[in-house]
């Protein structure tokens, strides 16, 4: 196993990156991760990992770390994530999520690190015109979280030409689940993800789930989103890695979804089916920038990597979600 290098992974104690350290764990490559921890948590990463507690824009501590670690490779998934914040605030998602990632590109450029996969998002296409949406599709972001990320692809794509390193940027949709042996899931308390939300009060955590517009163009008239498994999610980030490393003049910039989207409703029926409870649905109005249907074509990044998706099924990830959210009861004693 030693001819497999360290990753160094940012916010690596947070939902999707701490899903991506037991993924690299669990296939023999030594992790160490740089974290904040100002959304993630230490319980979310195996014992064994180095965390080093620092932001992403300390360069002298990333460095270090680096040097320290003889890293080869980076996993960049710290930042803000909240769409409405970055409206309200768009200085705060500039900073975090643009300025702090040239940083950390910096970084890897002067520790001659070759591989960089980074975190991108489906709000980079903003409102697409046609559904599902390839990776051909115009990015025009309509709010300040898109475009934070967008720069971030921008920049890797110039200092890639510039710089010996090659980069993957998988923009995904609506991650979802937990690990199937509950070792990590979404912690973060106030979310706003649907199927956390709905799974919150199932438990009792929330008095209802709102359902947000029931009169768009969708085959039940609520929104449909293409949802991927959190752990489905983490495989694609390695087989991504493994596919820079092989070819290092190559780049790739991937969709990351299932190809198939859920509506709410479907979610909240499955919710029901998975607890044998009927969660309170209370039916709201439509919200500001949420368009009808958001599902990827992923016929590119099934074409360009071995990735076989082994959740892909809505009752699973709520049994997943579930049984994470018994255990983060257990672990903050409520």
């Amino acid at each position: 196993m030693h001819n497999k290098p360290t990753v160094l992974v940012t916010g690596g104690a947070g939902y999707i990156g701490s899903h991506a350290v037991l993924a690299l764990k669990d296939r023999g490559w030594s992790v160490v991760v740089v974290d904040n921890l100002s959304t993630g948590f230490r319980f979310s990463l195996p014992d064994d990992v180095p965390l080093i507690e620092a932001d992403i824009g300390d360069q002298a501590t990333v460095e270090a770390a680096m040097r320290t670690h003889e890293v080869k490779a980076v996993m960049h998934f710290a930042g803000s994530i909240i769409v409405p914040e970055s409206v309200d605030n768009p200085l705060k998602y500039y900073h975090n999520n643009t300025v702090n990632s040239r940083a950390l590109i910096e970084s890897a450029v002067r520790c001659s690190v070759p591989h960089f996969i980074f975190s991108s998002t489906a709000a980079t296409y903003g409102m697409p015109e046609v559904s599902p949406i390839s990776e051909s599709c115009p990015q025009r972001p309509i709010n300040p979280y898109g475009m934070s990320k967008l720069m971030t692809e921008y920049m890797l794509s110039d200092v890639s030409a510039a710089h010996p390193l090659n980069f993957c940027a998988l923009r995904y949709f609506n991650v979802a689940g937990a690990d199937p042996q509950a070792r990590s899931g979404q912690s973060t308390a106030g979310a706003t993800h649907l199927i956390k939300v709905a799974v919150e009060a199932a438990l009792g955590k929330r008095s209802h789930v709102g359902v947000y517009g029931t009169d768009y163009d969708t085959p039940d008239g609520t929104g449909v989103r293409d949802y991927i498994h959190v752990s489905d999610l983490a495989a694609a980030h390695v087989l991504a890695l493994e596919a820079l490393m092989q070819a290092p003049e190559r780049n790739y910039l991937l969709n990351c979804g299932y190809g198939r989207g859920f509506s709410v409703l479907e979610v909240l029926d499955a919710v029901d089916r998975v607890t044998n409870m009927q969660i309170d649905r209370r039916i709201e109005g439509r919200r500001a920038g949420d368009p009808p249907s958001l599902v990827s074509d992923n016929r590119a990044i099934m074409a360009t990597f071995p990735w076989k998706p082994l959740y892909a099924d809505l009752d699973t990830f709520i049994a997943h979600a579930l049984a994470w959210e018994r255990k983060l009861t257990e672990i903050r004693g409520e």
